[in-house]
């Protein structure tokens, strides 16, 4: 949000537009990122510090491609549905007023899977550290945060 605009003092976070762009991935991995829809609460309120989303998982979407930040803490807490969360302990049911959260620089690899037949709602919240490095130990992705934006590369270093 431009810093001439005012930020919303508050609103139904349901009411939050959709994120424009489906995934920040490039391909042939943001096509499976299908049956998401991110709302960026944190945005509305100008908040420059760390990130709020309201994600919705349609039946059989992922959250993400299972991933680490270097430098991010996340924090994630179920709202409606029931996914598993896959992480490098194993996979997790959940349910709603259950929560996860995982430390910058663990290298646990983490993602959200809806595998029910209804809808998962959930809140994500994430610093937006500069210089975080993000790590996808089941895809040939690599992502660096440089100036608010996220450079995708190869593991052998060549960009996408």
């Amino acid at each position: 949000m431009p810093l001439s605009e005012k930020p919303a003092v508050a609103l139904p976070a349901l009411d939050a537009p959709v994120r424009s762009k489906p995934s920040n991935y490039p391909e042939p991995f943001a096509s499976r990122m299908g049956g998401r829809e991110k709302r960026p609460l944190g945005d509305l309120f100008g908040l420059c510090n760390f990130g709020v989303n309201l994600t919705r998982l349609s039946a059989g979407a992922v959250s993400a491609l299972r991933h680490a930040h270097s430098a991010q803490d996340e924090f994630l807490y179920i709202l409606q549905g029931h996914p598993v969360l896959v992480s490098d302990a194993g996979r997790t049911p959940l349910a709603p007023g259950m929560c996860a959260g995982f430390r910058a620089g663990s290298g646990d690899a983490h993602q959200l899977i809806n595998e029910t037949d209804g809808d998962v709602l959930y809140l994500e919240v994430g610093d937006r550290s500069t210089g975080d490095q993000v790590f996808y130990p089941d895809d040939d992705l690599e992502a660096q945060r440089h100036d608010g934006s996220w450079r995708f590369v190869h593991k052998d270093g060549r960009p996408y």
